[in-house]
């Protein structure tokens, strides 16, 4: 019994769409705009070209998911160019990071659905807080079903998603065509505010790739997609573009209706822009934000069950994690997922606490490549279905020091010293993994008992080799 090859490229583009439309189109252009000094031209130049930083990186990283296609890449390939303990390093900040994403996900998706029921007051928190357990408990019972269902399940939400987005966007461009003064008086003037400084443009950018977070889906569940060293590149270069397209028609969408000043007072960007349209329909916007989360939370969950998956298998992780169900899903480590964003719903309020990710993020996505130029060092002639070309690495390596360094160079804040405190403090666990870790007999009467409980088995020896894709696509980047 092993992890299915199910994915082909349709439902990896749903999939990868899916995952990629998240939260962040409806939460980030706030921030996008605010620290762009309201420059309205400025902050949709940012939009497109984090698009285009998104794109370098994440075809970056594809180079991992074909040439080691197996599900958990990134961890693995980190551990075979870097060694164990910056494999670790990168475990210990997912073990945080996806329960907080998924958590704080949780918690959105419950104020926007009870929220229009509470319009003169605010929604009560144990009333949000058991909805966004409700929502994740069923999240994780549809991924314990198998990687296929959660695909089939994306192919019907993608359809909500996109009649979302595209009616946002078609009414800003109807807005504008008609020509009233104004929805067009505002981008006449798109040039007239202020510049950002550099630390400015650092901290927008990070806003608007949080909105394109979630690239590297394909790369963590390589080992269930058909065919990854042809089909990763191929989703990468149809899917993203057109997200691109999207995001920027639904900001000129928002400018067209708000002005800056009312875009960067609220926190829900499109439900104060459906107040303006059409106040009646605002529940179909808040109905649609939270299925776009939805999706975007399932993926979340496919993703951090697969790292656990993989951990499991290299011994880093008890080995209960990586046992699979009569559907080929690793339960055990879903429950576990589950359970640790549970805890997080349950004890804190935590919109405001995802910003501590977003620097971990950027360092692992330096080491990644940093391992990519070490491997082509050290092991030139291994196979590789999909190539990327030396540019684009070194370029997403730039980006990770400029998105991590400038913010703390020109507005140096004490969240950075604990962001770098919890990454650092990774090396002591495994210090201490390493050394203290001993086999003990009880150890393996709870993996028995948990194995009866979630009536799993041991996966088989999967191929440590190389992605089974014949046709190179270094030429798709030309």
């Amino acid at each position: 019994m092993q992890l299915l090859r199910a994915i082909g490229f349709f439902h990896g583009n749903i999939l990868l769409f899916c995952v990629t439309t998240g939260a962040g189109i409806f939460v980030s252009p706030k921030g996008v705009l605010k620290y762009s000094s309201l420059n309205i031209a400025v902050s949709l130049s940012i939009w497109a070209a984090c698009a285009v930083l998104t794109m370098i990186t994440a075809l970056s990283l594809a180079e991992m998911g074909t040439t080691f296609p197996r599900s958990g890449a990134p961890y693995y390939f980190l551990k075979r160019s870097l060694g164990s303990s910056v494999a670790f390093l990168s475990l210990w900040i997912k073990l945080f990071t996806y329960p907080l994403g998924i958590a704080t996900q949780s918690l959105i998706i419950s104020t926007y659905l009870i929220q229009p029921f509470y319009t003169r007051c605010p929604a009560p928190e144990l009333l949000k807080k058991c909805l966004a357990l409700a929502t994740l408990w069923s999240l994780g019972l549809l991924n314990a079903r198998g990687v296929l269902t959660v695909a089939w399940f994306q192919s019907i939400s993608i359809l909500v998603k996109m009649a979302v987005l595209c009616f946002i966007s078609l009414t800003g461009i109807v807005l504008i065509g008609i020509g009233k003064k104004e929805n067009v008086a505002r981008f006449e003037k798109a040039f007239d505010a202020e510049l950002p400084g550099v630390s400015q443009i650092a901290e927008a950018f990070l806003q608007g790739l949080f909105a394109y977070s979630g690239t590297s889906v394909l790369i963590n569940i390589a080992g269930e997609i058909k065919n990854p060293g042809e089909n990763i590149p191929k989703s990468l270069i149809t899917v993203l573009p057109t997200v691109a397209v999207i995001y920027v028609l639904v900001n000129i969408s928002y400018l067209a209706v708000l002005t800056p000043q009312e875009i960067i007072s609220t926190d829900a960007v499109a439900v104060t822009w459906m107040d303006k349209v059409i106040p009646s329909m605002q529940w179909v916007i808040s109905f649609g934000i939270s299925t776009s989360i939805v999706s975007n939370m399932c993926c979340t969950i496919l993703s951090a069950s697969r790292l656990f998956y993989t951990a499991s298998q290299e011994g880093q992780l008890p080995l209960i994690f990586s046992m699979l169900n009569n559907y080929f899903s690793p339960t055990v480590a879903i429950t576990q997922i589950i359970i640790l964003a549970s805890f997080l719903i349950i004890s804190s309020d935590l919109i405001n606490l995802i910003k501590y990710s977003g620097l971990a993020t950027w360092v692992l996505r330096g080491l990644y490549m940093i391992g990519l130029l070490k491997l082509r060092y050290q092991e030139p002639n291994l196979p590789r279905p999909y190539k990327v070309h030396l540019p684009f690495v070194l370029g997403s390596i730039a980006i990770s020091l400029f998105l991590i360094l400038t913010p703390m160079i020109q507005s140096p804040t004490v969240e950075y010293i604990y962001g770098f405190i919890f990454i650092f403090s990774g090396l002591l666990c495994y210090w201490l993994h390493v050394h203290i870790n001993q086999h003990y007999v009880c150890f393996d009467k709870v993996t028995c008992y948990l194995q009866l409980l979630f009536n799993v088995s041991p996966p088989e020896d999967q191929d440590d080799g190389i992605s089974t894709g014949e046709k190179h696509f270094e030429e798709i980047v030309l």
